[in-house]
């Protein structure tokens, strides 16, 4: 087994390397410029346009199995996760404090990136064999580039199917059976629990997961908050150090591991890119589904979802951090990363508040299966049809069970990590090649004002 692991890191170590290394990243971030230049920083400015939206009911076209929150929920609850509370550590351990501005930098330009995802989903949708409203970057890639780019939608859909075992199942249910079994509760009680958990939400398809998403992520992302803000609050006199401290080293390699200022960045763009996704190509497989006949008005929803998940979680997150054990990662004395940091951080600011943390990776791991297995029926049903959307489900929670009791390697981590990179290329140039259909549907478009009923 050890050498096939070391077999499989060998081929993968350096695909790996390239997928989130530079060019990947940067075309990420070209992309989200090109974007929001190309829309006049409108996702920007219509910020509080998108949560009127999002709080006003769904237009009754009766076009979309959910309501347009219930679609921002179903794309939160795939990415507010791990990389929230172990990513956002994990990027300061390594890049420093710096390193959370430049997540800062990625997030604003991937507002207009997953507004664009969202519009053009909505927009190139359409209804399967059962009748359900489906989209995202393949059908956006075949039906906005035509038929002559059907093997490019191929690539993203057996990507994203293949990734979601990986990212979007076996990491997250191998972390929190991890973490429980700290607590005493053996891996076997906590596969069976979530398997069955897992199969009873999914089974009811893209309602019933939006229903479970609609009542857990916005409950347990404010308590999240809130325990934060008590956190900050309690070293309050340390927020602004932090603060400065983020800026002072956005631009010094002073306090990253590695001692580069392109770490900084690099950490700080790709951990962005993991907590909120834009530019992944996974979010508008979700908001496909919404009930809704206009595709702004959707991506004005969509794009909440990068706001919440990075400037908002991922800042408290990385500001309990600072303000608790900065010194000792500008000193290079602390030893900590990922989730272990980010308890370390509590339980420093206020004692025996760690438990936040290990709630908050096992109730935000659940949700994220829940998404990814949306994500992962869509591609699976786009390669092989409806039928096989029951045998994806069954194996979706056959792989919660086995990751859960038996966990895995690196390697194979690894292998999915890649995959989840590689979703990103083909939708990438799906943005770009159908950049002016964004701006034309964006400028034709009439934002309405409160209180009038009809945006067109």
């Amino acid at each position: 087994m050890e050498g096939f692991d070391s077999a499989v890191s060998e081929i993968n170590g350096p695909i790996n390397s390239l997928v989130w290394g530079w060019p990947t990243v940067s075309l990420i971030a070209i992309t989200g410029v090109v974007l929001m230049l190309g829309l006049r920083f409108m996702p920007i400015q219509k910020l509080p346009y998108g949560v009127r939206m999002l709080l006003e009911p769904s237009d009754g076209e009766n076009e979309g199995e959910i309501s347009p929150f219930q679609a921002l929920m179903t794309s939160l609850s795939a990415t507010i996760g791990t990389g929230n509370i172990a990513g956002v550590a994990g990027a300061i351990a390594v890049g420093g404090p710096g390193a959370v501005f430049w997540m800062w930098v990625i997030a604003v330009f991937g507002i207009a990136t997953k507004y664009a995802e969202a519009l053009l989903a909505v927009h190139f949708r359409e209804t399967d064999a059962q009748g359900n409203h489906v989209g995202g970057p393949m059908y956006y890639i075949r039906n906005g580039l035509g038929q002559g780019w059907s093997w490019l939608a191929g690539l993203f859909a057996v990507f994203g199917m293949l990734a979601g075992f990986g990212i979007g199942n076996g990491v997250q249910v191998f972390e929190v059976s991890s973490a429980l079994e700290t607590a005493g509760v053996p891996r076997v009680v906590t596969g069976v629990v979530l398997g069955v958990l897992v199969f009873a939400v999914i089974i009811g398809g893209i309602q019933r997961i939006a229903q479970a998403a609609s009542a857990i992520v916005p409950l347990m992302s404010v308590l999240y908050v809130v325990a934060c803000i008590v956190v900050l609050l309690i070293n309050i006199g340390s927020v602004p150090g932090a603060i400065g401290m983020i800026f002072s080293n956005a631009f010094s390699g002073e306090a990253a591991a590695g001692g580069a200022f392109g770490q900084v960045v690099l950490m700080g763009f790709k951990r962005g890119i993991f907590s909120n996704e834009a530019g992944l190509g996974s979010a508008p497989i979700a908001h496909a589904a919404a009930n809704t006949h206009d595709p702004v008005r959707q991506g004005t929803v969509a794009m909440l979802g990068t706001f919440i998940d990075t400037l908002i979680i991922c800042t408290m997150t990385a500001l309990v951090i600072i303000t608790t054990t900065g010194e000792s990662l500008i000193n290079g004395t602390n030893e900590l990363s990922g989730s272990n940091l980010s308890i370390a951080a509590f339980n420093t600011g206020l004692p025996g508040s760690g438990i936040v943390i290990t709630i908050g990776l096992v109730v935000f791991a659940f949700t994220t299966v829940l998404g990814w297995s949306f994500y992962g029926e869509r591609c699976t049903a786009y390669l092989f049809g409806t039928g096989a959307i029951l045998p994806f489900r069954l194996l979706w929670v056959a792989m919660v069970v086995f990751a859960s009791i038996a966990g895995t390697s690196g390697a194979v981590w690894g292998v999915a990590d890649t995959l989840n990179g590689l979703m990103a290329l083909p939708n990438l140039v799906a943005l770009l090649l159908l950049s002016g259909t964004v701006f034309r549907l964006s400028r034709d478009y009439r934002f309405k004002s409160a209180g009038e009923t009809d945006p067109n």
